[in-house]
């Protein structure tokens, strides 16, 4: 498996990249490419059905040739598999930009390059930044073949967004470097863990990390209402010496930098995978005390370049292929309940999945833009010094 940074890194270096594309970028995808034989432009299409049908949608996007991703790393819940799954199939080139980016940058890329080809043709957003992306009005609506399948409260009513795959906020801990392997956040603040506890990013720009904090919050007497006792968690964290502003990434895990990372069920239980063989024995917990589960969403850039691509794209991700392939990854995806019905579920993949129990909880639209706003003001204060 082929290691890519993960994409909740700092916004600086994605910033550099987007800076570099801005500059190289020249005009938009040619008007005639997203056009079906009935003369149906692919750009206002809110479903295949506007095109003609699947098999239009597959002629438009072949004749683009080309999507363009943002923030996809091959090795986070299985996207390289899905990446070349839709190479093979359909024989579309994916140009994955930045895989290192945070759902920030991928934003920050759509804003920054309206009307320039190498604008993102699709984005996966943490949720909370797909509802502020389409508060700016920058996604498309678009309902695929599942969209009915798909859980209600868990997907835009309008089709700009819809939940994709989620998972479980996780403890993971390098069993060989740390003695007693933490299972909780009240274990976090023991002083054995001095310098070990790192996040999976900013949670100002990423979703992992603004996940953890909620966690936390929910672990030390707070509510998808009231996130701030998160934020005290890491200032007691920062406080006692135990919290490290070191990004963690397999890298760093490796290294022994973050030998205790806060990050989603899916991307620890992949790395305990990946790390076998290079002799790290990694360990994965969701702790009973701060159970906190999130989706990622799938949106459509309004300006996308490759429009048609863009739409067979997410067609492919939820269909059963698209969707079993995310489960390889540990990842539960959104049309789980649905294709366990339908019998079209990998229930081999699905018994790896990491054990929780009870039934998942989700914040509201306006309980994340409340806790966003909270964290944005405070998590420097929480963490600096």
């Amino acid at each position: 498996m082929t290691v890519f940074l993960p994409r909740t890194a700092v916004l600086t270096g994605g910033l550099a990249v987007a800076a570099a594309l801005t500059l190289s970028a020249c005009g938009a995808a040619p008007d005639d490419a997203s056009t079906t034989a009935g003369g149906k432009s692919a750009a206002t299409a809110t479903s295949a059905a506007d095109l003609g049908g699947l098999d239009a949608l597959v002629a438009a996007a072949k004749k683009e040739g080309t999507l363009h991703a943002i923030a996809l790393p091959r090795d986070w819940a299985n996207y390289g598999a899905l990446i070349d799954g839709f190479k093979k199939k359909y024989g579309i080139k994916i140009e994955v930009e930045n895989p290192d980016g945070s759902s920030q940058d991928e934003i920050n890329a759509v804003t920054s390059r309206k009307g320039q080809s190498r604008t993102p043709d699709v984005l996966d957003l943490g949720s909370s930044f797909a509802l502020s992306a389409a508060q700016q009005g920058l996604l498309a609506p678009y309902e695929v073949a599942g969209f009915g399948d798909i859980p209600e409260g868990q997907k835009d009513a309008k089709g700009r967004w819809y939940n994709d795959y989620g998972g479980y906020i996780s403890i993971g801990c390098d069993a060989k470097r740390v003695k007693s392997c933490p299972t909780t956040f009240k274990d976090l603040l023991k002083p054995q863990y001095k310098g070990q506890v790192a996040l999976n990013g900013n949670p100002t720009k990423s979703g992992s990390a603004f996940g953890g904090v909620y966690a936390a919050a929910l672990a030390s007497g707070g509510s998808f209402d009231d996130i701030q006792p998160g934020l005290d968690f890491f200032a007691e964290l920062k406080k006692n010496g135990n919290y490290t502003p070191v990004e963690s990434t397999p890298a760093t895990v490796e290294k022994g930098e973050t030998p205790i990372s806060i990050d989603w069920d899916y991307l620890n239980a992949g790395y305990a995978d990946e790390f076998k063989s290079k002799g790290v024995d990694w360990k994965v917990a969701v702790p009973t005390d701060g159970t906190f589960s999130q989706y990622y969403s799938q949106a459509i850039n309004k300006d996308a370049p490759h429009p048609a691509a863009a739409r067979l794209w997410e067609e492919y991700l939820y269909s059963a292929e698209g969707q079993n392939l995310w489960l390889k990854g540990y990842a539960r995806p959104a049309l789980m309940t649905a294709m366990d019905k339908a019998g079209t579920l990998d229930k081999t993949a699905a018994a790896k999945l990491p054990k929780v129990s009870g039934t998942p909880s989700f914040p509201t639209e306006a309980q994340q833009s409340k806790a966003k706003g909270v964290i944005a003001q405070g998590w420097g204060k929480a963490v600096s010094g």
